[in-house]
């Protein structure tokens, strides 16, 4: 009995590890799609990066934009795995960091012929947050002086053409 125990456990863990392996696969850059878009045609890739712009969502999918720093890949995704998303990049909040495993399309025949991933798995990796803005006291400072000299610059112009 007990080496049927081990026996079971031995082999989860190898089935967990051959698993984690599979999925391991290291993340592509947008460049490298871009410039290699033959080569990762019709492909399962991995991409990671912040979630930008609005998820917009059409039916059943949505598209969001994810990008990596360098740019921004369109993801077809369902909409119950584009609600993974919570925050999306803008002047107001960084976006969550996400990371997509899908087949790249370089001329997607469904989307018009952009170039997308269809998303079969989308993970948030780290979660995004509001950017709070600090109002910038020098700038207020030389507003207000700005403001002073043309009040100054006015009141001479009504002086002078009297």
């Amino acid at each position: 009995m007990r080496r049927v125990f081990l026996t079971l456990v031995f082999v989860s863990c190898a089935v967990v590890f051959c698993c984690a392996v599979c999925l391991a696969q290291p993340a592509v850059s947008s460049t490298e799609l871009i410039n290699n878009a033959k080569l990762y045609d019709g492909k399962e890739v991995k991409y990671s990066g912040e979630a930008i712009g609005d998820v917009m969502v059409r039916g059943a999918f949505a598209w969001a934009n994810i990008n990596d720093g360098a740019n921004a890949v369109g993801i077809w995704v369902s909409r119950s795995l584009a609600g993974n998303i919570g925050y999306t990049g803008s002047y107001k909040s960084i976006g969550d960091a996400v990371e997509v495993v899908g087949t790249f399309h370089r001329a997607c025949p469904e989307h018009g012929g952009d170039l997308d991933i269809h998303a079969q798995a989308l993970r948030r990796a780290a979660p995004g947050r509001l950017v709070r803005q600090n109002l910038n006291l020098d700038k207020r400072s030389q507003a207000f002086i700005l403001l002073g000299v043309l009040l100054a610059v006015w009141i001479l112009t009504l002086f002078v053409r009297k």
